[in-house]
């Protein structure tokens, strides 16, 4: 959530970050006028608890009409406290409520519009040219199953659409990049994770998933548990309600877990293949920092990402997201996509986004240094989506006669194979 005190100082500002995300801007003044309420019902309160204090002390020393009027009075401002109380309770929920609705303030800078009108910042790479090398390039799920790597047919028979196996080599493609992912986030410095995939309400929307983005988490009900989407959630709430000695940040973390996702609205998108799935495996990245240091965290973030991308041998490009594409979280967000030849387009693999100040105060997660105890800033950086990750792999460094070269980096952490040789459908 954001600091009141700049609701309160420059309302302005805030009502502007909702209007570049395409939200509803009128919850300002709903909150700002919800935030007096609460402050006036307080003041109230503890102007008729002191009286009560005040005419209760009286009371045994006042005899006659004194003591009769007095304890009338105070009769009187018990039921006046009371519902003061009660004012002041509802006051503070409704101020509560609005304040998890409101977005972070997205950073000066951050490009306006929707979906389609980010900024490339640079492009990484030159796409192959498949013509020039006299053949047309196979999709992934071709060669997912050339490979014996991928049987989306069988996944949907378990479990239905947007699911998929991983088989033989492509189980193991995928352990390589988790272990060369986790290899790289500890060598920079990062612990290791595994987290956990069932996390309680308080950890999902204290992250901002249950926002506009609850329609894409899965709930199970019966037990009151969510799915992560991400390890974002579960690395985000580790510190929850805990005060950080400002001398132990950065606290850099490295968690894989599986994702799980609903995918709603996406009817009709990406139904080959293992693009947009309902589950996934992710190495994600996650910071603990001070507020001063977050936006150099997050360039710091995104060049760990570009370095995982370049390792693996892939084109790709760097996007500054517009504010209407930002999740409710993220103050600003970066993007790595890798260019998938048979698409003739960038796709996103990686991402990270700096999220301020506006986790830590959800989830009540602050540091303490000389300066006293403030709420700190939370960052996160996925290093490793596999599935698309695996798809540009393939599709780019596929060979004509459906082979695959593995990249050099990649190979010390597959046995030192050098090729996935096409084995013939499963």
């Amino acid at each position: 959530m954001i600091d009141l005190r700049l609701l309160r100082e420059d309302p302005d500002r805030v009502r502007a970050s909702q209007r570049a995300r395409g939200e509803d801007e009128t919850i300002v003044d709903k909150l700002l006028a919800a935030d007096e309420r609460r402050r006036a019902s307080a003041t109230a309160f503890d102007r008729l608890r002191s009286e009560q204090k005040s005419v209760g002390k009286q009371v045994p020393k006042a005899q006659g009409d004194e003591r009769a009027t007095l304890l009338e009075r105070a009769q009187a401002l018990s039921a006046e406290v009371k519902a003061a109380d009660a004012e002041q309770d509802e006051a503070a929920a409704e101020a509560q409520r609005l304040l998890l609705e409101l977005s972070n303030v997205v950073e000066d800078g951050v490009p306006p519009g929707g979906e389609d009108d980010f900024v490339t910042l640079e492009e990484v790479g030159t796409p192959r040219d498949f013509a020039a090398e006299g053949f047309e390039p196979r999709d992934h799920v071709e060669l997912g199953k050339l490979l014996a790597a991928i049987d989306v047919e069988r996944a949907a028979k378990v479990s239905g659409a947007r699911f998929y196996y991983l088989t033989g080599i492509g189980a193991m493609l995928e352990l390589a990049l988790v272990n060369m992912a986790m290899a790289q986030a500890n060598a920079a410095g990062f612990t290791p994770m595994i987290t956990p995939a069932l996390v309680r309400p308080k950890a999902m929307e204290g992250t901002g998933f249950l926002g506009q983005a609850a329609e894409n988490v899965f709930h199970l009900e019966k037990d009151d548990y969510y799915l992560v989407g991400t390890a974002e959630v579960p690395l985000g709430a580790y510190h929850m309600d805990e005060i950080i000695d400002a001398r132990q940040l950065p606290l850099r973390y490295a968690g894989f877990s599986p994702c799980f996702r609903r995918e709603a609205g996406t009817y009709g998108k990406d139904t080959r293949g293992i693009i947009r799935v309902h589950q996934f495996d992710k190495v994600e990245m996650f910071v603990f920092t001070t507020p001063e240091e977050a936006a150099a965290e997050h360039k710091r973030l995104l060049d760990w990402e570009k370095e995982f991308l370049t390792a693996l041998e892939l084109p790709f490009r760097v996007i500054d997201t517009a504010a209407g594409d930002l999740g409710s979280s993220a103050a600003r967000k970066f993007d790595c996509e890798a260019w998938i030849p048979t698409q003739g387009k960038y796709r996103e693999v990686t991402s990270t986004s700096n999220c301020t100040e506006f986790q830590a105060r959800r989830l009540s997660v602050r540091m303490r240094g000389e300066d006293g105890t403030r709420p700190l800033a939370t960052l996160n950086g996925t290093l490793c989506a596999v599935p698309r990750t695996i798809v540009a792999i393939l599709e780019n460094h596929q060979q004509a006669d459906g082979s695959v070269r593995v990249p050099a980096a990649l190979r010390p952490f597959l046995g030192g194979r050098e090729v996935l040789e096409p084995v013939g459908a499963a």
